[in-house]
């Protein structure tokens, strides 16, 4: 008995120690730490926002969250919405809810992760005041002795009051003042229970449940939010069943001046926080690459057009956003041509399909009764692809994708964060047929692939983040390979010609390199969206132009979307000094092309050596797959034989109409006794031998000559100027050959 005792003594002591040294610690980590009251309220340096130059942005978005609504203004059905999906015994805890922290750990280890919290609305409060974001004991310890105190030294209307006026509930909205009024344009005062319930729902993840971004989740979590009022008695089932009968708020898209930018910059806040499990309270510091002289470049060059536009500009070394524009938010619409290079012509380069020599067949096609037509219903008959890059001709880019397969096609489109859904995969998204279409944004994003030497990556509106002066974020942007450097340089080659001779000619004077594609969707009624994009190796700079209600505009992509491009381009070319060219890989080059097979046949053959520079054709090559097969046009040349025939005493030899004007010709005549060269000189189109003589047989020979090259003679058919007999024997015998 007597060891037993000596063994829990001796635990009994370790215990104390632990105590001890616990309470110890507890102490010395805490001394320091205090309960402050001007912490508890949200003022107007809560959120700051930094430009590029490090400066701190004036009025960057909602600043309702200066405003602080008293509890008494506050309806009842509001507060218990919050109180019954965030801390259903607030009124009865003493800031620690020991029953639901109980049934979290219970579960955690359950689940063997950690899957659910117990945090209630006074620890929610000190989090979000008062304590960083690391996850370590000492703040945990930090967060019950504050706690504590505000338990003590406010009541509970008072913590839930300054808890509803600090909590973040996405978009830019601190605080329950200002949420009303972006979601439901009111004041708490005027919420009712169902628009009370959306909001206490964003609390948990203001980015997964915004109705303007995630509708279908916004219903699910505004079912149970209701759900649990109702359980827990707060409204009755009547009161619950006219709420979730209510309709979603509508999102107001018109922002003006620098307001679109900001925000952007707040939806990726958002998305950041749900990503990385981060915390929105206390001093937030956003850091952007945001350009005040480019923000207002965007908004002089968009300020006298009367309908609905969108415009970014991206950085393309540091691929962040630097000025945006957009009275629609960030909505999908269908992007037209601008979806070929990106979906039609890009893969074909990096398959093989396409060169941008590769001669294409531009005339009426009918794929299983799809039977497109190009934009003003002409057709054109061979053309190169890089004509039909820069002109947009809808037939070729259709063959180009039915060559490419769809599938394939849309694998690159994944890779760019564009993804094709099952429904909509067929050969109209050649001219960008679809059901949804893209965010401006997102096309943004897939051009800077081009401008990058074919890698894709993200692209963010936010550089970093800093809150209570600890860094929690820092934008690395990360990229794949989609494209090689050899297809993007060939295909920003092309969207070169398209500056030079194409739709977006309005951008031609601009004295530096520059790529761009235009697009322009409609129907037999009239247009509804105009598109531009251009990059240089600076800048992705982009501009939709249409309505949010889809009626008709009289733009068309190489318009006002372009002049627009052209101004910010000089913009930056001003700002820049000089933009640096495209540098041309190693795997391309340049590759001369027999002119007279290109045209005459719309083969691509490698010109002859001995070729004369006006003979070929020089176009750009991905140097794998240069063409194999070599004219000899040249050094050894060869006709299609003359015709000939007599009239009036005379020989006519005609040459064939494909025979090159570039040869010297040389024509023999052989009777059965003599050989005569009657003729040696230029091309001709008929010759006259009016120096025959009766009763003779004649055969002419025509020998095509380039320089010193002698190329093989053709024989034509015999003459007879005997009309008394016909030897047949002697006119089928090659006796000048003897």
């Amino acid at each position: 008995m007597r060891w037993l005792k000596k063994i829990l003594w001796i635990f009994f002591l370790l215990f104390m120690i632990l105590v001890c040294t616990a309470v110890g610690y507890y102490f010395a980590v805490t001394k320091d730490v205090a309960l402050q009251q001007d912490k508890l309220q949200r003022n107007s340096q809560c959120v700051l926002v930094y430009d590029c130059h490090g400066e701190p942005i004036q009025n960057v978005g909602n600043l309702s969250y200066r405003q602080i609504t008293p509890i008494a203004e506050i309806p009842r059905h509001t507060k218990l919405a919050f109180i019954s999906v965030e801390d259903k015994r607030f009124y009865s805890h003493n800031g620690f809810d020991i029953r639901r922290i109980a049934k979290a750990v219970y579960n955690n280890v359950k689940a063997r992760g950690f899957k659910e919290g117990a945090s209630t609305i006074s620890q929610q409060l000190i989090k979000n005041t008062h304590l960083s974001q690391e996850k370590t004991i000492k703040r945990k310890l930090c967060e019950w002795k504050l706690t504590r105190a505000l338990e003590r030294h406010y009541t509970k209307d008072e913590i839930l009051e300054n808890y509803l006026n600090t909590i973040y509930f996405g978009h830019n909205c601190f605080g329950l003042s200002a949420a009303a009024e972006f979601y439901f344009a009111k004041r708490p005062c005027d919420l009712t229970i169902a628009e009370s319930a959306i909001l206490a729902g964003l609390v948990k993840s203001p980015n997964n449940y915004s109705p303007f971004k995630n509708p279908e989740r916004c219903l699910a979590r505004k079912k149970n939010v209701l759900s649990l009022m109702q359980q827990q008695g707060n409204i009755s089932a009547r009161e619950e069943e006219i709420a979730l009968n209510e309709l979603l708020p509508k999102e107001k898209t018109t922002a003006r001046g620098n307001q679109a930018f900001f925000n952007f910059v707040f939806d990726e806040l958002s998305e950041i926080a749900a990503s990385r499990g981060v915390r929105l309270g206390g001093k937030i510091e956003i850091f952007t690459q945001y350009d005040p002289a480019l923000q207002n470049e965007l908004i002089n060059a968009t300020s006298e057009i009367s309908c609905d536009k969108s415009t970014f500009v991206l950085d393309g070394q540091s691929k962040l956003f630097k000025a945006a524009v957009s009275t629609i938010g960030n909505a999908r619409r269908l992007p037209g041509s601008l979806i070929k290079p990106l979906l039609v012509y890009a893969p074909a380069l990096e398959e093989n399909v396409i060169s941008p020599a590769t001669p294409i067949l531009d005339a009426k096609i009918n794929y299983g009764g799809y039977a497109p037509e190009n934009y003003n219903g002409k057709y054109h008959g061979y053309v190169s692809a890089r004509t039909c890059v820069a002109n947009s001709l809808n037939i070729p880019a259709v063959k180009i994708l039915q060559s490419i397969g769809v599938q394939k096609a849309c694998e690159y489109m994944q890779r760019l964060s564009l993804p094709i859904e099952e429904s909509d995969q067929s050969l109209a998204l050649a001219l960008g047929g679809m059901r949804n279409g893209f965010r401006l944004e997102d096309l943004t994003r897939a051009y800077s692939a081009l401008q990058n030497n074919g890698k894709f990556g993200t692209c963010a509106f936010i550089e970093s983040i800093k809150i209570n002066g600890l860094p929690i974020y820092h934008f690395s942007p990360k990229s794949t390979s989609v494209f090689s450097e050899e297809t993007t340089y060939l295909m920003t080659d092309m969207l070169k010609t398209t500056v030079q001779e194409g739709t977006a000619k309005k951008l031609r004077s601009l004295p530096f390199e520059i790529a761009a594609k235009t697009g322009t969707v409609g129907t037999e009624k009239g247009n509804t969206d105009a598109y531009a994009i251009s990059y240089t190796t600076r800048d992705v700079v982009s501009v939709w132009l249409g309505n949010a209600d889809n009626s008709l505009i009289r733009e068309t992509g190489g318009g006002t979307p372009c002049q627009i491009l052209y101004q910010v381009n000089q913009f930056l070319s001003e700002r820049y000094g000089s933009i640096p060219p495209f540098q041309r890989p190693r795997g391309v080059v340049d590759v001369a092309l027999d002119k007279m097979s290109y045209y005459d046949t719309h083969t691509m053959m490698l010109a002859d050596d001995c070729a004369p520079i006006n003979q070929s054709i020089t176009e750009v090559f991905n140097k794998r797959f240069i063409p194999t097969k070599k004219s000899d046009f040249f050094s050894n040349p060869s006709i299609l034989p003359p015709t000939v025939n007599m009239k009036d005493g005379k020989v006519f030899i005609t040459l064939n109409d494909t025979s090159p004007n570039v040869y010297q010709y040389r024509i023999d005549r052989y009777d059965y006794a003599t050989h005569t060269t009657i003729y040696s000189g230029p091309h001709f189109t008929v010759f006259c031998d009016d120096r025959i003589k009766p009763n003779r047989q004649y055969v002419y020979t025509v020998t095509p000559i380039y320089n010193s090259n002698v190329g093989v003679a053709v024989t034509l058919p015999s003459i007879s100027t005997d009309t008394r007999f016909h030897d047949e024997k002697i006119a089928e015998t090659e006796w000048w050959k003897y």
